[in-house]
């Protein structure tokens, strides 16, 4: 098909780029400044367009009466509570070849956009990929905290890597400025909307489950591209202080480590069924560190079993 027949049929020209951001009751001031930094973007606007979606956020809380930076920006609600269903939203009401995923506490650099573009003409293998993500706290965090910073997906380096593996660490993008093809992107809402991917893998109200920027971003393998990281691509995570907490990263890798476990099923690497030994095991080794990062190390525990005594349920109905 044309591509101005493509375009006729959706309603109106599609441009290069799409943003897509989800939000819920969000902090007011971390969304300012993350609309501020799509205002300073270098691509030109014409090039893109702006969708804002509101999950079930509270009235005093809904990101209503803010200055949108953009013409062709839209404020869209989704009732149905869920990091997921916000994002199988954002994906319906796009126009644009590429999405880029914007957390509502994510700073863009003010060449992302135009960066995120130029990959996507310059690496055609490529169907997801995102770049680094510096923190800014909202107060020092204690040192102990910084060998759990990766949970709060915070990530820096200096070369690009990439591959066609979509559950290897090293080349897994993030949902923080995440850059996915739309052919990508269509994939995944076809497996929310036939049923096969039944679970929610996103964060739900309080929960703290994660996954679901992994399986989007694993889409791209399925159709024969890549995913990657790239340096260039670079933005400032808002961190508040309480998410430096000893229950909330506690909780945290907890959810990931569920979710995780879930995901790898989900694409076909059911878990290792673990008996009593095993966690024996577990405990004791958990026991060789120091109480606050054993009380973490027994969360992922607790997280990945979890989620395998569940998927061995299933699996025997």
């Amino acid at each position: 098909m044309e591509a101005s027949a493509a375009d006729e049929m959706r309603g109106q020209a599609a441009v290069p780029v799409a943003v897509i951001i989800c939000t819920h009751n969000p902090r007011r001031d971390y969304l300012e400044r993350c609309l501020t930094a799509l205002e300073h973007q270098t691509l030109p606007k014409d090039f893109w367009e702006l969708i804002i979606v509101d999950n079930a956020s509270a009235p005093q809380k809904a990101p209503t009466n803010f200055v949108l930076p953009h013409p062709r920006a839209r404020l869209v609600g989704e009732p149905k509570l869920g990091l997921t269903p916000a994002r199988l939203r954002g994906i319906r009401e796009s126009k644009a070849d590429l999405l880029v995923l914007v957390d509502d506490d994510n700073v863009l650099d003010p060449d992302y956009l135009e960066t995120a573009l130029r990959i996507a003409r310059e690496m055609p293998f490529l169907g997801s990929w995102s770049g680094q993500c510096r923190p800014e706290f909202e107060a020092p965090p204690p040192e102990w905290t910084r060998r759990y910073w990766g949970n709060l997906v915070i990530r820096q380096f200096e070369q690009d890597v990439w591959s066609n593996l979509p559950r290897l660490p090293e080349t897994m993008p993030c949902g923080a400025g995440l850059c996915v093809r739309r052919i990508a992107a269509e994939r995944y809402l076809l497996l929310h909307e036939s049923g096969e991917r039944s679970v929610q893998l996103d964060r739900t109200g309080t929960s703290l489950m994660s996954g679901g920027d992994n399986d989007l971003a694993g889409c791209a393998c399925d159709i024969g591209l890549g995913v990657g990281l790239i340096s260039a691509l670079k933005l400032t995570h808002l961190i508040p202080q309480q998410r430096l907490t000893e229950e909330y990263l506690a909780r945290l890798a907890e959810g990931i480590a569920y979710s995780s476990t879930v995901l790898d099923a989900e694409r076909g690497m059911m878990p290792i069924k673990r008996g009593v030994m095993g966690r024996v095991v577990d405990v004791l080794r958990a026991m060789r560190v120091d109480k606050r990062s054993r009380r973490i190390t027994l969360a992922v525990y607790r997280g990945r079993n979890r989620a395998a005594q569940q998927l061995m349920h299933h699996a025997r109905f």
